[in-house]
């Protein structure tokens, strides 16, 4: 994932870090879960290829969003989490995203 050379104001820097079908779902997920491993969040995105997922999280890593724990032995066991700065920030604005969202679904239903 690239950020565009040319920017009118962080907001497009933003957006082209969470860009996509399943950045702020994972980062969602991980806020719910904790630290969670590939299969705990593969299971809880329906949908989500586990390529697109590991894919998604090593961006989410490069940008600092979230971080992984390697744990050394037999099976392999990494855990992904949300960093504490960037990543705990922006789970703040995703807060109020789904909040508004709720508050559209909730007005849709009245209007049935």
């Amino acid at each position: 994932m690239k950020i565009r050379k040319e920017i009118t104001c962080p907001l497009e820097v933003t957006h082209d870090i969470i860009k996509g079908k399943w950045k702020t779902v994972i980062l969602y997920q991980l806020k719910y879960y904790g630290r969670s491993s590939l299969s705990q969040l593969e299971k809880g995105i329906n949908g989500i290829s586990q390529k697109m997922l590991l894919q998604q999280l090593k961006e989410l890593i490069d940008f600092g969003l979230v971080e992984k724990e390697t744990f050394a032995g037999y099976p392999l066991r990494v855990e992904y989490f949300i960093s504490e700065g960037r990543g705990r920030k922006l789970l703040e604005a995703l807060e109020i995203m789904q909040e508004v969202g709720q508050e559209y679904l909730d007005d849709e239903e009245d209007k049935e």
